[in-house]
């Protein structure tokens, strides 16, 4: 007898930053109105589903996004240091168009080599992070399925190595806008499928 095993691996929803900084592994980033709006959209699309665990990062902004849907299920939220998103240099830093970060000559750097990447935590060490984090996640709820809430650049980068292609890449062209989904399915304890949803999409 088979048995499939659901991880969905969400990132979180919209951050209060009027400040427009890299927040990063940064304490005190809480949902904005809009983020709970889209926290409380997915824990709906999901209120059917046969959740038996809701995992977070540490940091607030996932906690608060696990919350409706652990609520939902009647569950406690669990938390797994290997699901915080990814260490950067420029952490609290401003880092849009002229804000004039980029004219300082030690950014130039941090900046060599978009490969590794060179201004943060190595594509490579997020990838076995998140997927020793993934197999936690199968094993708790095995046979049923699971919430994981994560951060973009450590979701993005989990798809990839999943999939089995490269890990650098145009942070543009992500698959993983806010509060979506990325659902990876078992067999026993064989990847047959990922798939990706946007249960919050138009909020």
């Amino acid at each position: 007898m088979t048995v499939t095993t659901r991880v969905h691996v969400m990132r979180h929803g919209e951050v209060h930053n009027p400040e427009g900084v890299l927040y990063g592994r940064l304490p005190g980033y809480r949902l904005s109105d809009r983020g709970q709006a889209q926290a409380r959209a997915v824990a709906d699309a999901l209120g059917n589903n046969d959740i038996a665990v809701v995992i977070a990062s540490p940091l607030q902004r996932a906690q608060e996004t696990a919350a409706p849907i652990a609520a939902r299920h009647g569950l406690s939220i669990g938390t797994d240091e290997d699901l915080i998103e990814s260490a950067n240099f420029f952490e609290g830093k401003r880092m849009s168009p002229g804000d004039g970060v980029w004219r300082h000559p030690k950014v130039w750097w941090q900046v060599r080599n978009p490969f590794t990447p060179s201004w943060g935590e190595p594509y490579r060490e997020i990838a076995a992070r998140m997927s020793a984090a993934l197999e936690r996640a199968r094993l708790k709820g095995e046979g049923r399925e699971v919430v994981c809430v994560s951060h973009q650049l450590p979701v993005e980068t989990l798809r990839r190595h999943m999939q089995g292609v490269r890990l650098a890449h145009d942070p543009r062209r992500r698959q993983c806008n806010l509060a979506s989904l990325t659902t990876f399915t078992f067999t026993d304890d064989r990847l047959t499928d990922v798939s990706y949803s946007e249960p919050a999409a138009g909020l």
